[in-house]
């Protein structure tokens, strides 16, 4: 049997067209490249089965093997149809675990939120031979507690509530809001209009709570009433609350929390007479490129890295039963577009 020639720096750098130097600096986290740069270095790198020595060195240290002669299968549950977000976090976990050698199949959960219903199906699914499950947001409640009470490895890919038992990973929904409001409080933007649901799941009261504490660091008080903070049931009645908010408020600046309303935050503002950015500046929270705004001043949510992050947390606590559970969120980088201007602007 053939020994499989060993990837190197060289053999990145060649594929991408880049100078090792460059390779090197983005594989150990250091600054000088573009974020996507960084990220086609990291992708290659994965895609070619190449691993840095501290990388080695890091699974070691948490007892995680990097070959396995037992490849698993996890699961990782959703109701309903994958969405977007599903198929990143996917798409990391995929990744990841294809490198040790394991799979991770996606169910699809009954729509009932019964528990009678949900113990059947999972039951029908041979739940007591899954070798782990992955618990994803934006489930239904009944089936994340009976989810969280199996008596196998699970990761939750959310903000777990107190005390639960349970390994989670989750991107970081409270710093990339507080580096929204640094970012426009350094262009000198005061009145900021927050709009995005901040009930319908846990995250979503997360960054209304860290909008808050944000703005209370710059010198703002923040009342509820200023600012548009229910879910899109209603389109029409949701896009005249944010006319009105525009016309009475004046805000110099949008902070979009829910990356899914931004095409109504547009269109809401050109019933209100209000262009972006000539007369208002906008940051949205995104987990990805946007195709149709490239330019959009935005923090990243790290969901694809979130997914990855996971996987190693799933392999960790099958090498690692008994120590105690570990709650890790993972930070995006803030990237400066085109969409923010400076409060000398609107001013002038």
């Amino acid at each position: 049997m053939p020994i499989k020639k060993k990837v190197t720096l060289h053999d990145i750098a060649s594929e991408l067209n880049l100078t090792i130097h460059t390779v090197s600096k983005s594989l150990r986290g250091l600054p000088g490249m573009s974020e996507e740069t960084r990220r086609a270095v990291l992708e290659a790198a994965r895609r070619l089965g190449y691993r840095t020595k501290e990388q080695e060195r890091g699974f070691a240290v948490e007892q995680i093997p990097i070959f396995s002669a037992n490849p698993r299968v996890f699961k990782f549950i959703i109701n309903g149809n994958i969405s977007k977000l599903h198929q990143l976090i996917l798409q990391g976990l995929q990744e990841k675990l294809q490198e040790f050698g394991h799979t991770v199949q996606t169910l699809i959960a009954p729509e009932s939120d019964e528990a009678g219903v949900i113990e059947e199906w999972l039951e029908q699914q041979n739940v007591a031979y899954w070798n782990g499950v992955f618990i994803p947001p934006a489930i239904k409640p009944g089936l994340e507690r009976l989810l969280l009470s199996l008596k196998i490895p699970r990761v939750m890919i959310n903000f777990p509530m107190p005390a639960e038992k349970v390994d989670s990973v989750i991107w970081d929904v409270g710093t990339a809001i507080w580096q929204s409001v640094r970012y426009l409080a350094s262009m000198k933007h005061s009145r900021i209009l927050y709009i995005g649901d901040t009930v319908r799941h846990r995250g979503f009261s997360i960054r209304w709570r860290a909008f808050k504490e944000a703005m209370e660091e710059a010198g703002q008080n923040v009342n509820s009433e200023d600012h548009v903070t229910g879910a899109i049931s209603d389109k029409e009645q949701w896009i005249a609350e944010v006319v009105e908010k525009l016309k009475r408020t004046k805000p110099t600046a949008i902070l979009c929390a829910v990356q899914y309303d931004l095409a109504w935050i547009y269109y809401a503002c050109s019933l209100a007479e209000r262009s972006i950015p000539g007369d208002c500046s906008l940051i949205s929270l995104e987990d990805d490129r946007n195709e149709l705004l490239p330019g959009l001043t935005r923090p990243f949510l790290v969901v694809r890295e979130a997914g990855a992050r996971a996987a190693e947390r799933m392999l960790w606590r099958l090498a690692n039963p008994s120590k105690p559970y570990e709650h890790t969120f993972v930070q995006g980088a803030f990237y400066t577009g085109n969409t923010v201007l400076p409060l000398k602007h609107f001013e002038g």
